[in-house]
């Protein structure tokens, strides 16, 4: 019971602050000013490392959204995970991964970026291997591996902050020699956090995790902490053309890949998953062709409605008792209906439907695209990729909500812990658009097209609606596809040598080791077999005298 109290009281502490922060964001978006706090480590050779906290209305809204999406985890894991008999200890870790997300949030010094970077890398990696099975496990070294190539790629860069004299986000400018190398190693670092391509594989793989997890990271922590410090580069330093070819490239890839993948997928987390692959793709497409309010703009309603779609699959996989396949859910909508409509909701915005919050960013994002410079490949390869998002989510809802019954559901429990996150994250996927754009007019876009031009994305989406609802789900599974074009053994065989040389190690270590656990067991064997037979004097002095040669060994062998 202390374990439920405890979640309750953590969801009820990230509410308030996340109203706290709504208001400091309408404060600082009418006073138009920018805090700056700096704390000064030490001085060397006239170069100060410090720590920096920047509060502005950007860190104060994403800081706002985190902690609202946060509080409504809690309140749903307190149902979801209340026969977990560690379920304690996943409340502190799952606690502990939104603090660190809020140390990346407002960070403005490099050393106070890796605290929290490393923090996400660190409490990630314990909870996808909570359950401690083999696939959680691989699933967990796979994360671990890709996300140190980003530290790696971050940790040299200090160097590069070192030759400027300061390590600070916004003091850099053009006409520092080194600031375009750094945006350049910030900007790949980032692109393994948030899985573009081809880093791209270790985000399926992270659905090992709990579903509360998968909620937080798909929707506003991990994936979106490289997203983030790209905008913030952004903001703060234009980004140059080398840049933004390769934003422009992974986005577009990722994009691609991740509705290409799920058109052939039946796991529906695996799904979900991979549309957060296309989406992330989107904001780093925008990012590209040099729109960071708009990627901001469509980070926020991602958010709140990936979130909620997420805890909608929760709440049909308690009542399926974990049963993940999609051509064994029909009848989810007869049986659950407030659930079926989250999950209606919540996958139209994920298409972009009008008046929904995920159209006034996402269509925004491709109306842009039709009236930049962008190259022709780049925009039938987004136009494609539109197309097999619409194909993947109406075959996922015919699948869930409208098929006929296929599964013999044997519970329809909701409760209120499980139907108020999921209604507080409705009304920011179904209005959270309009209230943002209401909030700040630095989001708002205009687009000026032709009407031929306008009515190719409406066609594409409405061409891919069709053909989900046409295609028959019964098809066999795709190994290109689901291992993510081979992404997944290119990694699993990269560091195949690395747990090859550990296990060689541990071979040698075993051997060092074992002469002193030998000598060690027949001491004491010797001296039980005296103590037994009665002679208590003799006993001792050679139960002594063992001692004494044991440790003369112990020294001998370990510490010459």
């Amino acid at each position: 019971m202390m374990k439920s109290v405890k979640s309750l009281k953590f969801s009820l502490l990230l509410f308030s602050y996340s109203m706290s922060m709504l208001l400091l964001t309408y404060f600082f978006l009418k006073v138009d000013k920018c805090v700056i706090l700096e704390i000064e480590l030490f001085s060397l050779s006239s170069v100060v490392f410090s720590m920096m906290f920047i509060f502005d209305k950007i860190s104060i809204s994403f800081s706002m959204v985190v902690t609202l999406i946060s509080g409504s985890v809690f309140l749903f894991a307190h149902k979801y995970m209340e026969e977990d008999p560690f379920c304690g200890r996943f409340i502190w870790i799952l606690l502990s991964f939104v603090i660190s997300m809020n140390f990346l949030i407002f960070s403005g010094s490099i050393f106070f970026l890796l605290l929290g970077w490393d923090g996400l890398g660190i409490t990630s990696f314990a909870l996808i291997i909570y359950y401690e099975s083999k696939d959680s496990q691989l699933a967990g070294f796979q994360t671990l591996m890709v996300n140190r190539i980003g530290d790696v790629i971050i940790v040299l860069s200090v160097f590069l902050f070192l030759t400027q004299g300061q390590f600070s986000f916004l003091s850099m400018s053009n006409y520092m020699f080194y600031s375009s190398g750094i945006v350049l190693m910030l900007c790949v670092a980032a692109l393994t956090k948030s899985a573009q391509f081809p880093f791209s594989s270790w985000l399926p793989a992270a659905m090992a995790a709990p579903t509360p997890v998968s909620a937080l990271v798909h929707s506003s922590t991990l994936v979106t902490a490289g997203i983030f410090v790209i905008i913030r580069l952004s903001y703060n330093f234009p980004l140059d053309e080398t840049v933004c070819s390769i934003l422009l490239l992974c986005g577009s890839v990722t994009c691609l890949l991740g509705g290409w993948a799920a058109t052939y997928e039946n796991d529906i987390k695996k799904i979900i998953a991979l549309s957060t692959l296309s989406q992330l793709g989107v904001m780093v497409f925008s990012l590209g062709m040099n729109f960071p309010a708009l990627g901001l703009f469509h980070l926020y309603t991602h958010a709140l409605f990936k979130a909620l779609l997420f805890l909608a699959a929760g709440h049909i996989l308690m009542v399926t008792f974990g049963a993940q396949d999609i051509r064994t859910m029909g009848g989810v909508g007869v049986l659950m209906p407030f659930t079926c409509v989250m999950f209606n909701i919540s996958s139209l915005c994920l298409v972009g439907a009008p008046f929904m919050s995920a159209f006034y960013s996402k269509h925004m994002i491709l109306e842009k695209m039709l009236m930049t410079s962008t190259n022709l490949v780049g925009v039938i390869v987004m136009l494609v990729a539109t197309f097999m998002t619409a194909k993947y989510v109406s075959r996922t809802l015919k699948a869930i909500a409208w098929d006929k019954s296929a599964f013999p559901l044997l519970s329809s429990y909701s409760g209120v812990y499980t139907a108020l996150p999921v209604m507080i994250l409705a009304l920011g996927a179904i209005g959270g658009g309009k209230f943002i754009l209401s909030l700040d007019i630095s989001n708002f876009e205009f687009g000026f097209l032709p009407s031929v031009q306008s009515s190719v994305i409406n066609l594409v989406t409405g061409f891919g609606i069709y053909m989900g609802l046409v295609e028959n789900n019964l098809k066999k599974k795709s190994f290109s596809l689901s291992t993510l074009f081979f992404l997944t053994p290119l990694v699993y065989g990269s560091t195949k040598p690395f747990s090859s040389l550990v296990s060689k190690m541990k071979i040698l270590d075993q051997g060092w080791v074992e002469p002193y656990f030998f000598i060690k067991n027949k001491i004491f064997w010797m001296g039980s077999n005296l103590t037994s037979s009665g002679n208590w004097p003799n006993s001792r002095v050679v139960i002594s005298a063992a001692f004494i040669v044991f440790c003369f060994l112990n020294g001998t062998l370990f510490n010459s």
